[in-house]
């Protein structure tokens, strides 16, 4: 347990004082993260207070900071972090080593992914449906020594797109799902128009001379055509002993189909009594689940290609330095493993390597989520993906491909994303349990009216049992509310990409959220200026604005964005110069002025033990100090704004039951600052990607429902294993490709709602799955002839009745989901 403790402070030594909401910076300590347990009480301290969000945070614990990210390096053109080492920080994730997470997936080229899934053919990707396994996903890469990195997809659903339908993958484009129901449609049409409508004579007839070839042919076509995804995927589900949807629609548009066919033979060429088909049932069942199929995918977000967009990190050419010390370009697939690479301010890390010359600052945010710059020199390890600074440097490739710590992280995402997409839907919960109901209802009543009547008999009694258990409304039950819940979820904020989290979320133990961009703003701005000496506070912003009015990197921009802010003019600098490792300095009204960290000051022989140092260094900030003639005139402080709304939503979370976990790769003093703030008494900091994916699936193998928040590429892996992964939509593309659910305004406060509509959809589902059910239920036993005794049969006209009443019920119920936003 990590006591808080009260810092004393005075104002002895501050002449003027700006207040802002402190923050927490994230760095990188690492070691592997503990769980904390932070007391939630305020103590109350003098001035000055330093608030986060109106809190006052001297109460955080002071403890020496393993990395000093108070101190702020100004070297290199750039405000380096310099006394935080990020660059030898060994973290092995499966076996692979890299320093300060600092990895990268090369080169990758998606453009001929094959998924092989069953002999159906898509219009841009190839996917073959082999029911619902996925044997394997071939990714090309265009980068180096994998041009063929084999992406083992055995079992993975891709569970942004499984709906739920026994095993079956709907990763099929929808493009081509709703061209199969439109071409069953026109097929099922004359089907229905030429048949018999289940045993009703109407007045008039639409058959001629030949019809019934006629219908016989469509329904050929149909049953194969419009009929395939449902074999499949019952073939898939059998070969798992697992029957759900898929089984019990193949069930009944077999059965349907081939005893129509036999109805064909015997009516046309056997000397039997007239023997009813069931072509319209074939028709109506297979467009009806067909258009509930791509109700839903419709409804559902496609999931983009992760990989896809980790492969557009990477630059396409980048440029080799030769033995001869010649620059060439090249294209990326070219390079190996210890190729010399040049890589100029601005440009993407290309690869894995490991810096040989030059010093640079290097913004990592789209790889690791890191807010800020990391400052790198000789020897640091760079992430391919990641953008170089103002520095040029030679760096030495160290991992491509399958060895690169992007591959590896997404490798535990398919991982994670394969045993989540194992989950039964709540529908194929309802669907195996009507198939079994079917199956032994059927036989039964086969063996029974084969005894009491004939075969003849026994026969079409069994039959009709088959075709009445289809679930005709139970195929429309789940999508038409899924439809419903997303169209409400959008108006809220919320991009659904996964069915299931929906039916998952109704009750949720834990609650694991990433620190930076999801409880904090993920920006690096300024949470403090204070005048030390005979300046004002707006006079020390004002020189620090013109100091680094040219320069271009976080510190600078946080200041010049409080000078824009406070309207505060920069003064006029000239002959500014970077000093290198500890800042840059300039000429003011003729006298020269330094920004410096706390090197700089060493250095200078300064000495400085301002009052609020400690707590800003408890925050994580990092400082930096303006210093003229000898003396400190003022310091600044920047880091990582608290979201305004976090305390509230953390509240609520707790009022809902669920326990409120930070899992942040932060160090314990800053993630411990945050933890008080909100009130989150468990926390886990200098959390790897590994280490986070470790502390969800040990929950989850807990039996405990988990929803998992994050932003980063470092949250990947943690989002796909969670029960349910929630992504900010301002995060990176390949956490939102990883996550079930994003939230499209970034807000926290909208997983309140996200939850709450979850409750209530899965409440919906419930009711539609009896009402779809019920109907079968009800006439399963009737088909099988329990009440022929009394002269009760069921009559196939009534049955199609009862089943049109129970898809209406089933709709207009869907309609009726509702939610209504909070307007906090």
């Amino acid at each position: 347990m990590n006591q808080k403790k009260t810092s004393s402070a005075s104002n002895s030594q501050t002449s003027s004082h700006h207040r802002h909401e402190p923050a927490l910076n994230e760095r990188d300590n690492g070691t592997q993260g503990k769980e904390q347990h932070a007391q939630s009480q305020v103590t109350e301290v003098p001035e000055p207070s330093h608030e986060m969000n109106g809190m006052d945070h001297h109460k955080a614990t002071s403890k020496q900071q393993e990395h000093e990210s108070s101190d702020s390096n100004h070297g290199l053109m750039d405000h380096e972090v310099s006394s935080m080492d990020y660059s030898h920080k060994g973290h092995e994730i499966s076996g692979m080593d890299h320093g300060h997470k600092d990895h990268e997936m090369s080169g990758m080229n998606h453009s001929h992914t094959n998924h092989e899934m069953s002999g159906m053919e898509h219009s841009h990707t190839d996917h073959e449906m082999s029911g619902m396994d996925h044997g394997h996903k071939d990714h090309e890469m265009s980068g180096m020594n994998h041009s063929h990195m084999n992406h083992e997809m055995s079992g993975m659903d891709h569970s942004h797109m499984d709906h739920g339908m026994g095993g079956m993958d709907h990763s099929m484009h929808m493009g081509n799902f709703k061209q199969k129901f439109w071409l069953s449609l026109v097929l099922a049409i004359p089907i229905v128009i030429l048949s018999p409508m289940m045993g009703i004579e109407l007045p008039f007839q639409f058959t001629f001379p030949g019809s019934d070839w006629v219908v016989l042919l469509l329904g050929t076509i149909l049953f194969f055509y419009g009929g395939q995804p449902f074999l499949s995927g019952a073939k898939m589900e059998l070969k798992q002993k697992s029957p759900a949807m898929m089984t019990l629609i193949a069930m009944g548009i077999t059965v349907s189909y081939f005893y129509s066919l036999y109805a064909f033979i015997a009516n046309h060429f056997l000397a039997v009594p007239h023997v009813m088909d069931f072509f319209w049932e074939l028709a109506t069942l297979i467009v009806i689940m067909l258009l509930g199929h791509w109700i839903e995918m419709n409804a559902i977000s496609n999931a983009g290609n992760a990989l896809q967009k980790l492969a557009e990190l990477l630059p396409k050419e980048v440029i080799r330095k030769n033995a001869d010390g010649s620059e060439e370009q090249i294209p990326l697939e070219e390079v190996t493993n210890k190729t010399q690479l040049i890589v100029r301010s601005g440009d993407k890390i290309p690869t894995d390597g490991t810096i040989l010359e030059g010093e640079t600052t290097i913004d990592e945010s789209a790889v690791t989520g890191e807010s800020r710059r990391v400052p790198k020199t000789v020897g640091s390890t760079v992430i391919g993906g990641s953008v170089n600074g103002n520095g040029t440097i030679t760096m030495e490739v160290t991992g491509t491909g399958e060895d690169s710590y992007l591959a590896k992280v997404m490798e535990m995402v398919r991982k994670a994303q394969a045993d989540k997409s194992r989950l039964e839907a709540l529908s194929d919960k309802v669907a195996k349990w009507l198939f079994y109901i079917a199956l032994v209802a059927g036989v039964l009543a086969f063996a029974v009216w084969l005894f009491v009547a004939d075969l003849p008999t026994a026969l079409d009694r069994m039959v009709t049992v088959f075709v009445i258990a289809c679930p005709h409304a139970l195929g429309l039950a789940i999508p038409l509310v899924v439809a419903r819940s997303t169209s409400i979820a959008a108006k809220n904020g919320l991009l659904l990409k996964n069915r299931n989290a929906l039916e998952n979320a109704h009750h949720v133990d834990y609650l694991i959220l990433d620190k930076t961009g999801t409880l904090t703003e993920g920006t690096f701005t300024v949470t403090g200026i204070e005048a030390t000496g005979s300046l004002s506070a707006s006079e020390v912003l004002a020189y620090l604005a013109g100091l680094e009015k040219t320069a271009n990197h976080p510190i600078a921009e946080g200041i010049l964005a409080q000078a824009e802010k406070e309207n505060i003019t920069a003064k006029k600098a000239t002959d500014v110069q970077t000093r290198t490792g500890i800042g840059l300095e300039g000429v003011i009204d003729g006298q020269k002025w330094l920004i410096v960290n706390q090197k700089g000051l060493e250095q200078l022989a300064i000495q400085y033990q301002g009052n609020s140092l400690e707590n800003y260094q408890e925050q994580g900030n990092t400082i930096s100090y303006l210093v003229h003639d000898g003396k400190v005139e003022g310091i600044v402080a920047l880091g990582d704004k608290v979201k305004p709304e976090a305390s509230q939503f953390i509240q609520k979370v707790k009022d809902l039951g669920i326990t409120p976990v930070m899992a942040t790769g932060d160090n314990q003093e800053a993630a411990q600052a945050v933890a008080d703030y909100l009130g989150i008494e468990a926390f886990h900091a200098a959390m790897l990607p590994d280490d986070k994916e470790r502390l969800v699936s040990d929950y989850v193998k807990e039996g405990k429902r988990v929803v998992m928040v994050g932003d980063g590429i470092n949250d990947a892996p943690s989002l796909a294993r969670a029960t349910i992964g929630i992504a900010i939509g301002a995060g990176t593309d390949v956490a939102i490709d990883s996550a079930d659910v994003v939230l499209t305004n970034s807000e926290p406060q909208d997983i309140l709602h996200f939850l709450t509509l979850a409750k209530k959809t899965r409440r919906k589902m419930i009711q539609n799955l009896w009402w779809g059910a019920g109907y079968n239920i009800f006439a399963i036993p009737l088909a099988a002839g329990v009440l022929a005794p009394i002269g009760i049969i069921l009559n196939p006209a009534v049955g199609a009745v009862l089943m049109s009443m129970s898809t209406i019920i089933v709709a207009i119920n869907a309609m009726t989901l509702s939610i209504e936003k909070s307007g906090d």
